[in-house]
């Protein structure tokens, strides 16, 4: 818990050094109140007395009051402070290390999980922090100052404090075994309606196909019912502290009132105006402490759930990704453009079976290489090594000559425009989302978009939009159509004017006409770069200087089209499934 502490600031440590002055002043004032009211109590009871003499012990506690006010804002304002930009620098650290992590790590906390830290851990550890400045600092500091104020005021008063304190005791205890347990399972929970929640808006129009809104909904309630159930125990459980405590303090206000009345009618008339005074200061000092101790109870009860979710945030911060950044900048000299893969292999964590086997081939620059194969044989982890979204377990992956894992993460992927399978927008306009991320070049103007858009086959449907390259693109291009949306994505490729072009699946979502189009004015303007392309379609690859055909993650071909046709029987079979006998002779 107090680990998730470390990364507050010396600043921020040096201001909740000074907030505990205003606490100790705020304490010091509350606790002199007893003592004005007990003079004012002598002043009234004792003939003679001046009532100008009364009104300035009033002025006092007034005083008092107020200081202990503007000490409480004081102290308040100082902790929302610190607590908000704790809460900023953590979501700003768990950001940047969520996108420094893998997939392997991404995938190991799940999306939901590292949403639900990022959001909802980050502010419960917030609010102790603010409530703990104002409380957990003030609360021992008034119990042990007014156990010392009203130590030895009477016996029989303070053996019934402490039957309150005890009581007090009780009641933490009860909380700590039985609402404990349902505060630390409360964010797992959270996690998991999270996921359910994601998934039912992400997977909506699937849903909807399937008539499955009824399936989804009582997953949903599910998930719900479960977190409301350990929500609504906890909050139970907690329900009983207030009546408890207000219990308490009404039973030993009645107490110290009761034992009062017995020792003022046993002592001498000259004894019962100090005896009634000091009941007076021990009434006000005694509910003083239960007050501390129940602000103890309130920490208690929020630091367990901050403290599961304290812990979860550390969980991500400490986890170190596998991916370490090299120092290389460049490749060696001369090359560029140029990929080579030597006995290359790769096995996901935990997996007992590897997705790549001694993979070996080369791609020069300015040529086209392709990869086909069936599903599952590994194509698209193949092209995922390159990026370093995982690394290979087995061989090395040479760009320019230099092993992927020499180099600096920025200086390779500035070296590579990647089109994924499934088509990445973001909310913006189109020149946003074109031009977008940096490769160091600053090839990104209005000019280079536009052309970009051209060579992408996406000018005529962009130039039509309401705005046309200013025309707003909404979270995830739901504004637009797949095949738009691809042209979009592929058009950010080209943009950054890479070294290598990696399309990864990425011709799926077009047709036979536009898919064509594409690819010949894409090597008719961007000649030179090296194009990695991932295809299952035939036709999407017949041209390309080498197939790579993979197999159950081993490869089995590597060649032309028409080589591979003589002397690849898995790549022939593909191809006979997909084009007819005299396209095939053709």
């Amino acid at each position: 818990m107090f680990k998730i502490f470390k990364y507050l600031k010396p600043k921020e440590w040096g201001a909740i050094a000074f907030s505990l002055i205003f606490i100790v002043i705020q304490v010091w004032l509350d606790l002199r109140l007893p003592d004005y009211m007990s003079k004012i109590t002598t002043l009234t009871q004792t003939p003679g007395n001046d009532v100008k003499e009364i009104l300035i012990q009033g002025v006092y506690m007034l005083l008092c009051t107020l200081g202990s006010l503007i000490s409480a804002v004081i102290v308040g304002y100082f902790a929302s402070r610190i607590g908000s930009a704790f809460a900023q620098r953590l979501r700003s650290m768990m950001f940047n290390k969520v996108v420094s992590f893998s997939m392997e790590e991404i995938n190991m906390f799940s999306t939901p999980s590292l949403i639900t830290r990022s959001t909802n851990d980050i502010i419960q550890v917030q609010m102790l922090l603010i409530f703990a400045m104002q409380l957990i600092l003030k609360a021992p500091i008034m119990a042990v100052w007014a156990i010392a104020k009203i130590a030895g005021k009477g016996t029989e008063w303070t053996i019934t404090t402490g039957i309150a304190v005890g009581i007090v005791f009780v009641m933490v205890i009860f909380l700590m075994i039985f609402a404990v347990p349902k505060f630390r399972k409360m964010q797992v929970l959270t996690d998991n309606i999270t996921r359910v929640s994601r998934e039912n808006l992400t997977g909506v129009r699937v849903v909807r196909a399937y008539n499955a809104e009824k399936y989804q909904e009582e997953k949903f309630e599910v998930a719900n019912n479960d977190l409301t159930s350990n929500q609504m125990f906890a909050a139970l459980s907690m329900s009983v502290m207030m009546p408890v405590m207000s219990s308490v303090m009404g039973g030993l206000s009645l107490a110290i009132y009761w034992v009062g009345a017995y020792l003022i009618d046993k002592a001498d008339v000259a004894d019962k105006l100090p005896v009634f005074s000091d009941m007076i200061v021990f009434m006000q000092y005694s509910v003083q402490v239960i007050m501390a101790f129940m602000m103890l109870v309130m920490i208690f009860v929020m630091m367990p759930r901050a403290g599961v979710s304290a812990r979860r945030i550390n969980e991500v911060l400490d986890t170190q990704s596998n991916l370490k950044d090299g120092n290389k900048t460049e490749g060696q000299s001369g090359l560029s453009g140029e990929i080579e893969f030597k006995n290359v292999g790769f096995k996901y964590p935990d997996a007992d079976e590897p997705v790549l086997e001694n993979i070996s081939f080369t791609a020069k620059k300015g040529q086209t290489v392709a990869f086909i194969g069936s599903t599952g044989s590994g194509k698209s982890t193949l092209v995922n090594l390159i990026l370093r979204f995982f690394d290979a377990t087995d061989g090395e992956i040479l760009v320019d000559g230099v092993d992927v894992k020499e180099y600096k993460m920025e200086n390779l992927l500035n070296k590579i425009g990647y089109v994924p399978q499934k088509a990445v927008l973001f909310q913006g306009s189109v020149i946003d989302n074109v031009a977008y991320g940096d490769n160091g070049r600053n090839n990104f103007t209005v000019d280079n978009v536009k052309f970009a858009v051209d060579i992408a086959q996406g000018k005529d449907f962009v130039e039509k939009m309401d705005g046309g390259y200013d025309a707003d693109i909404s979270q995830g291009g739901t504004n637009i159509s797949g095949g738009q949306k691809q042209r979009l994505s592929i058009a950010r490729a080209v943009c950054r004017q890479p070294e290598i072009y990696i399309f990864d699946d990425s011709f799926s979502a077009l047709d036979y006409k536009t898919d064509s189009v594409l690819r010949k004015t894409l090597k008719e303007k961007t000649q030179g770069i090296t194009t990695l392309i991932v295809a299952q379609r035939i036709g999407t690859i017949i041209d390309a200087d080498s197939i790579v055909v993979l197999d159950e993650g081993r490869v089995v071909g590597i060649g032309t089209h028409r080589e591979l046709l003589k002397n690849c029987d898995v790549y022939k079979e593909i191809a006979m499934s997909q084009l007819s006998e005299e396209e095939l002779s053709a």
